[in-house]
């Protein structure tokens, strides 16, 4: 796959920026990368916003058009981002998993969060944006975020953002060309034991036992009964 790479010193929102983007589609290549210095309004799932020091991570967006992609499906592109960045990190650190559905995790600490915007043509996807920040070589963190990681505190020195980036789109073409589930699975946080949980009736604990092709995840609690959740109906109990 062809990238076109851009990199901005600042600006509000890589997502809203891509989103804004134009180019003649006879100059377009099938994916367009930009990724900036700063972000003034970074954001994370729903309201939550992301902490980041200007020019110490790596806060970049995607734009591409995923090939028959439908949208009952489209879980697959986050299966595909999360394992382009935990393969990327975990050469460096290792102890990297993705916190359902697309937080990375080194070990109990967050390093990087994905927000993927999809564009339907009818039961197809016709567009994705997917934003990603990762906490590269930020040596603090003041926001009330309640574990945020970098590379920079695990491993103690520089990592060169750019060739970072590289090597996590040339791993997430490789793998939208693949069926991923497996891998995805393999790569869960807290795959494997009991650990609690809460939803809208209280806390519980709970073994992961599948996610499904949509995303949905599949709990079972220590009663023996499966519990199944859409994206923020659940909260991982840290």
């Amino acid at each position: 796959m062809e990238w076109k790479i851009i990199h901005i010193d600042e600006t509000d929102s890589t997502n809203r920026w891509l989103r804004e983007y134009k180019e003649p589609m006879a100059n377009s290549p099938q994916l367009i990368a930009v990724w900036a210095d700063f972000q003034t309004a970074g954001k994370g799932q729903g309201s939550n916003t992301w902490e980041s020091e200007r020019g110490k991570n790596l806060l970049f967006s995607i734009l591409f058009h995923p090939d028959g992609v439908p949208a009952n499906r489209q879980f697959v592109i986050s299966m595909a981002i999360s394992l382009a960045i935990t393969d990327a990190l975990g050469e460096q650190i290792g102890d990297v998993s993705v916190k359902w559905p697309n937080d990375i995790y080194w070990r109990n600490g967050k390093i990087s969060g994905i927000l993927i915007e999809n564009r339907l043509s009818g039961q197809i996807i016709k567009e994705s944006i997917i934003g990603v920040g990762i906490n590269v070589n930020q040596r603090e963190f003041h926001s009330d975020a309640p574990n945020p990681v970098s590379l920079w505190q695990i491993h103690g020195h520089e990592t060169d953002r750019e060739q970072l980036l590289h090597d996590i789109l040339d791993r997430f073409s490789r793998y939208m060309e693949r069926d991923v589930r497996d891998d995805y699975m393999r790569m869960l946080y807290r795959r494997k034991g009991f650990y609690p949980y809460s939803d809208a009736d209280g806390t519980f604990m709970a073994e992961l036992v599948d996610v499904e092709e949509d995303g949905h995840l599949l709990l079972r609690d220590d009663s023996g009964h499966d519990r199944r959740y859409a994206f923020k109906e659940v909260t991982f109990i840290l």
